[in-house]
């Protein structure tokens, strides 16, 4: 198996899914975002990651939205698939059903809504792992699933799987990420999952961060990144509080209604998002687009 740890490091962006005034997927504004991010420097992509609103899209609409940015990405960045959820034999179906021959990882959130205990998690994540055929990242966001993936069951699913390459970590928990870093297997590859705290967790060792604000800040956020991973903390550290606001802007209504809210303002795709989701209030598009004015000097 490739060694993840240069493919991944840096930026990797979870793709939004843009949607037309009718709620169907609009391929060219799709192709619009992708050809953005690329530009601005990032070094991979997530495709159908929660950030492209997975939840609400069917499994053709997956697959045409995997192949559809895999051909558009044309291996000029690597591509990261997303596919995770609450039945393990549906996420080992999905994967199995996606176009991966093109794609360098799975990315797979922890299950959310029942709650499954720590053994239940180190199950499902090791059916996954003994039916794909790509490198598994584990996604943990207890704040979304409603379970922590602990750091003990990480480290035991990275020991005990050789596919099982890393961990898209966003539960905000230091002593957490502590524990992690210090009790992984060499090659285990730490990545933020949280935006506004990518730069202690590097400073910890992570390799990098997956990005909501680096649809519509790439180069930002990715020039960030890098002056983290070249030890530049003062650089880095200036770039950080720059985005800090913006960041919090975009989740304060919901994700990724608030970074839809921002591509808008660009000109680079709408703003509509599907139900249970709805955009971002007034008063949050006037900060958001006041906001991003600070990035156009």
């Amino acid at each position: 198996m490739p060694n993840l740890t240069e493919t991944l490091s840096g930026t990797g962006v979870a793709l939004v899914t843009p949607f037309n005034s009718s709620m169907a997927v609009d391929e060219k504004a799709l192709a619009r975002v992708i050809e953005f991010v690329i530009d601005g420097g990032v070094e991979y992509i997530v495709t159908l990651g929660t950030t492209g609103e997975t939840p609400t899209l069917s499994r053709e609409e997956k697959v045409r939205i995997a192949r559809f940015t895999i051909e558009t990405v044309n291996d000029r960045v690597p591509v990261v698939i997303g596919a995770g959820g609450a039945d393990t034999k549906e996420v080992i179906r999905e994967i199995n059903a996606l176009p991966t021959d093109h794609a360098v990882a799975i990315l797979s959130a922890s299950p959310y809504y029942s709650k499954p205990s720590q053994e239940g998690i180190y199950q499902h994540y090791k059916a996954i792992a003994e039916n794909s055929k790509l490198p598994i990242l584990l996604y943990n966001v207890p704040s979304r699933t409603g379970a922590n993936v602990s750091a003990a069951t990480t480290v035991r699913l990275a020991k005990e799987f050789k596919n099982i390459v890393g961990i898209k970590e966003a539960s905000g928990n230091f002593e957490q990420i502590n524990q992690i870093m210090r009790d992984k297997p060499d090659g285990f590859l730490m990545i933020s999952g949280d935006d506004p705290i990518s730069f202690p967790m590097i400073a910890l060792g992570a390799v990098g961060v997956i990005s909501v604000v680096g649809n519509a800040l790439p180069r930002q956020m990715s020039d960030m990144i890098r002056k983290c991973l070249n030890y530049d903390f003062k650089g880095a550290q200036d770039g950080h509080y720059d985005l800090l606001n913006i960041t919090r802007l975009c989740f304060v209504e919901g994700s990724p209604a608030g970074v839809k809210t921002a591509l808008k303002e660009l000109g680079i795709c709408g703003d509509t998002v599907r139900l249970p989701l709805v955009q971002v209030s007034e008063s949050v598009k006037k900060e958001i687009v006041q906001e991003l004015k600070k990035f156009r000097k």
